[in-house]
C-alpha cells in the first residue's frame, strides 16, 4: 500500500463531496429544500441517493468481510438487504409519499393525532439513527489505521465534521446530489478491483483445495435454521423501519415516483452486494489468512496488494480507499439528514436555521460515542440496527398504512415494548456471550421480538377505549388513493 495515494484518494473524494455540496447548495432556498428537496427528486437521482446512503461501512467494508469469515452463511445479508426494499415498494414506498410527511414522526403524529406517539416515535428514530453512524466512524478509523497508519479518531472525525457542514449547508437537496455521486463511486471501486483481481486469480497459479477454502461447516449444511430465518426476517422488515432510507420517499414528487424509485433500488443495490460479495470469494482464495474476526474487515483493503505488488496494487487500493470513504460520508449524511429533521420539527421551531443546529448536534452525538467505543464487526454492529428497527419502527409503518383499528396506545406500547425486548437481548448476549441454550435467541432475536411487538400494538389498540383517530378514514384513503401518471 501506498499512504500517499490513498489519502490523495480521500482528499479527492472529501473535494468533490464539498464541490458538488456547494452546488446543492446553491438552489437549496426554502424549508421543503432542506427537508425533503422540495418533493422534486426524480426516480434515478433519487434511487442513486438511497443507494448512496444504504450501501454503508457494513457493506463496503463489512460484507466481504463477512464472506470471507463466514462462507455461504455471509450471503444471507445482501439478501435480506436488497429483498427488504420489495416489502418497502410494495407496502410502504407510495403510501408515505402521499402522506404528505416530512420525517417518520410527522407521518405517526398525523395517523394518529397523538404528540406522545410521535414523541416515542422520534426518540425511536434518533437511537436507530446514531446507532448506525457509529459503524460508519468506526470504519472511517479503521480504513485510515490500515491504509496510513493514522489514529482511528482521526477518520471519525474526518467523516463527522464534513458530513456536519454538508448538510448544515444544504439539507437535504444537497446531499441528494452528493450521495447519487457517491453510489456510483463506490459501485466503480469495488468492480474496478474485483475484475482485475478475478482475471489474475483465475490465468495464475492459484491452486487451492475447495475443502478448505470452502468447508462443508461454512455452507448451507453448517446453517443454524433458526439463526438464520430471524436475521433474514430482522434484515427483510429493518429496511422498512430505517429512518433514513423510509424519509427520502418523501422527496418523491408522487406515489408513482417513488414506486419506480423503489424498482431501480432494488437493481442498483443488488449489483452492489454481487460485486462486494464476489470480493469476499475471492479473498477466501487469495488471503485466507485474514479470515480472523478483526481483521477480515480489512480483506477489500489488503486484497489488492496481494495480488498485484506494486503499483497496480497500490492504485487499485487508493481506488477502494476513496469509495469506502464515499460509503462513510453517504450513509452519514443520509442518516444525519433524517435525524436533523426530526430534532428540528420536534425541539426547535422547524426553521432552516434549526435544521442547520440539528445537523451539527446530530453527527456530534455519534461522534462522541464512536471515539469512547471499541469498533466490532462492520456487518454485524450493522445488523444489529436492522434488528432494532425491524422491532420498533417497522410494525408501527405498517400497521399505520394498513391497519385502520391502529391506536396512539398500541403503537406507543409496540414500540417501547418492541426496542426494550431486542435491546436486552441484544445487551444480555453481549455480556454473557454465546453459552446456554437462550443463546440463538439472545444472539438473533427478531424472530420473537418482531411478533411479541406486533402482538402488543395489535392487543393494546384492540382495548384501547379511545378507539382509532376519528379522521382515520379521511387519513387512509389519501395514503391508498394512486396518482395519476
Amino acid at each position: 500500500m501506498n499512504a500517499v495515494l490513498d489519502l490523495i484518494g480521500v482528499a479527492l473524494v472529501i473535494v468533490a463531496t464539498l464541490l458538488i455540496g456547494v452546488y446543492g447548495l446553491r438552489i437549496s432556498r426554502t424549508t421543503g429544500d432542506f427537508f425533503v428537496a422540495s418533493r422534486t427528486v426524480r426516480p434515478v437521482w433519487n434511487a442513486s441517493a438511497i443507494s448512496g446512503e444504504y450501501l454503508s461501512a457494513g457493506t463496503f467494508l463489512g460484507l466481504s468481510g463477512l464472506v470471507l469469515l463466514d462462507g455461504a452463511r455471509g450471503f444471507w445479508f445482501p439478501i435480506g438487504y436488497a429483498a427488504g426494499y420489495l416489502l418497502v415498494l410494495a407496502f410502504v414506498a407510495a403510501p408515505l409519499r402521499r402522506s404528505g410527511a416530512y420525517t417518520i414522526p410527522d407521518f405517526i403524529e398525523a395517523r394518529l393525532e397523538s404528540t406522545s406517539a410521535r414523541r416515542v416515535t422520534s426518540i425511536a428514530v434518533l437511537v436507530i439513527g446514531w446507532l448506525y453512524i457509529v459503524p460508519q466512524l468506526h470504519g472511517a478509523g479503521l480504513t485510515l489505521l490500515v491504509v496510513a497508519g493514522l489514529p482511528e479518531w482521526v477518520g471519525a472525525v474526518t467523516v463527522a465534521v464534513l458530513v456536519a457542514a454538508a448538510v448544515a449547508a444544504g439539507g437535504m437537496r444537497a446531499i441528494t446530489y452528493v450521495q447519487a455521486f457517491q453510489y456510483w463511486l463506490k459501485l466503480t471501486a469495488l468492480l474496478v478491483p474485483v475484475v482485475f483481481i478475478a482475471f489474475a486469480l483465475s490465468g495464475g497459479p492459484h491452486d487451492f483445495d475447495p475443502a478448505l477454502v470452502f468447508p462443508v461447516e461454512a455452507g448451507p449444511s453448517g446453517f443454524d435454521v433458526y439463526e438464520t430465518a430471524s436475521l433474514l426476517l430482522a434484515l427483510l422488515l429493518g429496511t422498512m423501519g430505517l429512518p433514513h432510507v423510509l424519509v427520502r420517499f418523501y422527496t418523491s414528487p408522487t406515489g408513482v415516483s417513488a414506486r419506480r424509485t423503489t424498482v431501480i433500488v432494488i437493481g442498483m443495490v443488488s449489483a452492489f452486494y454481487a460485486v462486494s460479495s464476489t470480493m469476499g470469494l475471492l479473498a477466501r482464495i487469495a488471503a485466507p489468512d485474514l479470515a480472523v474476526p478483526g481483521v477480515a474487515d480489512t480483506v477489500v483493503l489488503l486484497l489488492p496488494s496481494r495480488v498485484f505488488p506494486g503499483m497496480l496494487g497500490e492504485l487499485l487500493t487508493a481506488l477502494i480507499v476513496a469509495g469506502a470513504f464515499a460509503a462513510f460520508l453517504a450513509t452519514s449524511a443520509g442518516l444525519v439528514v433524517s435525524l436533523a429533521g426530526v430534532i428540528s420539527q420536534d425541539v426547535f421551531s422547524g426553521s432552516v436555521r434549526s435544521f442547520r443546529l440539528s445537523a451539527v448536534l446530530c453527527a456530534l452525538v455519534p461522534l462522541v460515542v464512536a471515539l469512547l467505543t471499541a469498533p466490532a464487526g462492520l456487518g454485524s454492529s450493522v445488523g444489529v440496527v436492522f434488528v432494532v428497527a425491524a422491532s420498533t419502527l417497522s410494525p408501527v409503518v405498517l400497521l399505520g398504512v394498513w391497519w385502520r383499528g391502529l391506536t396512539a396506545r398500541g403503537a406507543v406500547a409496540g414500540m417501547v415494548s418492541g426496542g426494550l425486548a431486542a435491546g436486552l437481548a441484544l445487551l444480555v448476549h453481549a455480556a454473557v456471550g454465546g453459552v446456554g441454550v437462550a443463546a440463538p435467541y439472545l444472539a438473533q432475536p427478531a424472530a420473537w421480538t418482531i411478533p411479541l411487538a406486533t402482538a402488543v400494538t395489535v392487543v393494546v389498540s384492540l382495548l384501547d377505549p379511545r378507539g382509532p383517530s376519528p379522521r382515520t378514514e379521511r387519513f387512509l384513503a389519501r395514503v391508498h388513493t394512486p396518482e395519476r401518471g
